[in-house]
């Protein structure tokens, strides 16, 4: 069966919107575009709540020549919304009902694994049914100070138990924990 691995940037409080906006410490390097990149290269396709999708898309598909984002616009990408009807980002597949048995039923097909970006209400729905398998946490040494409950990892009522299996600190300071589902 297929994992679906969400890969998320956080600062130290907490904080997963606008990480554009951060003071960031050595900016996102060429040795996280790596690391991003063999993500990539490991998945067979990309999953996205509406939210990220309205950020990747224009970003994304803007850009070209380097193995990153080359693979980003190349992968298959679902993405759940009940009103996007016309993805203008190439290969976009939208998911706009019954988004946990639909991608249940993506995640029993062949194939490699399933990056999933940002970690907004589809990610915590993700955890609630089981479904998210490993979580990668980018922690950018940074405190932001701002942002309301939805610019939080936490939310609440979500709640998961999952099992450290790797880190990985990088020149800029950012740290990589990555943690799989102990449930799975």
């Amino acid at each position: 069966m297929r994992r679906i691995i969400n890969s998320t940037y956080v600062t130290l409080d907490g904080v997963i919107q606008n990480p554009q906006d951060w003071p960031a410490p050595g900016g996102f390097s060429d040795e996280g575009n790596q690391v991003q990149t063999e993500l990539l290269e490991r998945c067979d396709a990309v999953l996205m709540g509406r939210h990220t999708y309205e950020l990747f898309a224009p970003v994304w598909s803007a850009r070209s020549g380097d193995p990153l984002s080359d693979g980003m616009n190349a992968l298959p990408k679902y993405v759940v919304a009940t009103t996007l009807t016309d993805p203008q980002w190439h290969n976009t597949t939208v998911i706009d009902h019954d988004p946990i048995e639909s991608i249940r039923a993506l995640k029993q097909q062949p194939g490699a694994d399933i990056v999933q970006y940002g970690f907004g209400a589809l990610s915590h729905a993700l955890m609630a049914a089981g479904l998210l398998d490993e979580l990668r946490l980018w922690v950018h040494p940074v405190f932001v100070g701002t942002g309301t409950a939805s610019d939080l990892l936490y939310r609440a009522g979500s709640s998961g138990s999952f099992e450290l299996t790797g880190s990985n600190s990088l020149d800029s300071g950012i740290v990589i924990l990555t943690y799989r589902n102990s449930a799975g």
